[in-house]
């Protein structure tokens, strides 16, 4: 059975996550990092050095960083309509994968939600947070075209892309700033939504990372 340690607020543990219940793989997950703690004890960084979640466990093979993950549980699974063998079918893929994993989410996390969920209002750094709404105002129309153009972020079929991608968009849209009007953004993002693995593990609330006064 696969293990995964990771807590539930974290985005990179939703990630892993939601392709583990599309895909209905049996796993136990533990609660570690954050607010549980246990990601600096020797056990845990000799699993991953960095003392960050997620890690997996799967017979003897342990795993850490989201994107590996996903690509490993994707391939193990035989999940080709999500990461497909062909290299010039699975490159297109890996690239939106590293765009937004890249690109998107460390302006997202660290620039935007970071400043106005886990800063209390006295001291947030308004010019980190215009700087990075500003990027997220070049960077989602990219994902816009990219949606608008073939339906989904890689191609006509949901990809491991849109795991890594998709994940960021409960964040964004439900942290209150400024954002672009981009109608095919919101509507994949509803749909989403609507799908049970999406809802039930990344549509998490993050009010326990919330601090005081922010």
């Amino acid at each position: 059975m696969l293990t995964i340690y990771g807590r539930t607020t974290s985005s990179n543990v939703q990630a892993a996550m939601w392709l583990v219940a599309e895909l209905g793989i049996d796993f136990k997950r533990y609660d570690v990092g954050g607010e549980f703690g246990g990601n600096r004890e020797p056990q845990f960084l000799a699993k991953n050095p960095m003392g960050r979640v997620p890690v997996i466990e799967d017979k003897h093979v342990t795993l850490f960083e989201s994107q590996a993950i996903l690509r490993y549980l994707a391939a193990k699974h035989r999940a080709t309509d999500l990461w497909p063998e062909r290299p010039a079918q699975r490159a297109p893929i890996d690239q939106w994968m590293e765009w937004s994993k890249v690109n998107v989410a460390p302006v997202l996390i660290y620039k935007v939600f970071w400043q106005l969920v886990r800063t209390n209002k006295a001291y947030r750094d308004m010019d980190r947070l215009s700087e990075g709404i500003e990027e997220l105002q070049m960077l989602m129309p990219i994902a816009e075209a990219q949606i608008k153009r073939h339906g989904w972020l890689a191609g006509p079929k949901m990809s491991l892309a849109d795991i890594s991608f998709g994940t960021q968009l409960f964040r964004y849209f439900t942290v209150p700033f400024d954002r672009s009007d981009l109608p095919a953004l919101r509507a994949y993002y509803d749909r989403l939504c609507t799908r049970p693995a999406y809802a039930e593990h990344v549509m998490v609330s993050y009010e326990s990372l919330r601090v005081p006064g922010a």
